[in-house]
């Protein structure tokens, strides 16, 4: 079965030191991109993380320390890795909450803004266990009928996903689906937008899930004493609480994207300022109306004859000693 695909679709898996998003580092990278005329392009590449490979670790996946000291850093290979993906659409398996947010991490550590705005995510593993409930090595038996070789190698897996992913166009095509709200739909189909949609419901900010969209498409904190809440309603209820996530133990896309959304709010709070300050001017500028001093009135002569009384009086005033 041929994917249909508008643009290059990139299957990539990552070997890392270990799970944690913010503090591990990657190992290697293993890319399949899909092209839209049908052909495939991969790209393995190991990477020296610069912090020791823990032993738990190389247990699984095979790499140790010894294995990768000569290899290029994520800063040596990170511009090739950026022209390799170019316009493609991401796609892996569990990679929403793994793979992708540890690539964005790499990526924001040698000052690479990696845009991914504009592109689909594809999350075979959502697919799956969606509809199934089930892990890679059982999905790939499942849907393939065949075991994993080589398993935990990037490359191995990768190849895996990709035909899982075949494999569930296949089965779920024309297949109707319930979700929690009793809707029935069918979206399993060979569409980017569609799978896009399926398999990011919960339709994360941050991929490492500590913001959403809500209903509204307003994103809301998915932790915490603030769960549910807007970050614009917390910016105003307590905007000290932007200040201790940048400074917390959190991956750095969470804070590049809290940081978009707090200069979001700056601007709003600019706009409204600006808004109201031409008003405020006209009525701190506006004069206040003083009534123009009037002359003191000049007291009416008084034109009335002098009477006996006056005549005395003056007499009186003016009369020699």
């Amino acid at each position: 079965m041929k994917l249909n695909l508008k643009r290059p679709l990139a299957f990539f898996d990552l070997e890392a030191t270990g799970i944690n998003v913010a503090s591990d580092r990657i190992v290697e990278i293993s890319i399949l991109k899909a092209l839209p005329n049908g052909e495939e392009e991969i790209k393995t590449l190991k990477i020296k993380p610069l912090i020791p490979i823990p032993l738990e670790s190389s247990l699984i996946h095979g790499i140790y320390d010894e294995d990768i000291k000569d290899a290029p850093t994520f800063k040596d290979v990170a511009k090739d890795i950026v022209e390799f993906l170019a316009d493609a659409d991401l796609a892996g398996y569990n990679s929403n909450k793994f793979d992708i947010p540890m690539l964005m991490e790499e990526f924001l550590r040698v000052g690479i803004n990696f845009d991914i705005e504009n592109r689909r995510f594809v999350d075979v593993q959502n697919i799956f266990h969606q509809m199934e409930q089930r892990t890679l090595k059982a999905a790939y038996k499942f849907y393939c009928g065949k075991d994993i070789i080589n398993a935990h190698s990037a490359e191995a897996d990768i190849k895996a996903t990709y035909e899982v992913l075949l494999a569930q166009l296949e089965k779920y095509d024309g297949k109707n689906w319930e979700s929690k709200k009793g809707e029935i739909s069918q979206p399993v189909q060979n569409d980017v937008e569609a799978l896009h949609t399926f398999t990011n419901l919960n339709k994360p900010v941050d991929f490492a899930g500590r913001m959403v969209y809500n209903d509204d498409n307003q994103p809301v904190y998915n932790f915490g004493k603030h769960k549910g809440k807007t970050v614009f309603q917390v910016f105003e209820e307590e905007p000290s609480y932007y200040s201790w996530m940048m400074n917390g133990d959190f991956p750095l896309y969470t804070k590049n994207r809290l940081e978009k959304f707090w200069n979001q709010h700056k601007e709003k709070r600019n706009e409204i300022r600006q808004a109201q300050k031409p008003v405020e001017k006209i009525q701190r500028d506006k004069p206040t109306y003083q009534p123009k001093p009037q002359p003191e009135k000049a007291k009416e002569k008084d034109d009335s004859p002098a009477d006996d009384e006056m005549l005395k009086m003056l007499a009186s005033k003016f009369k020699k000693v």
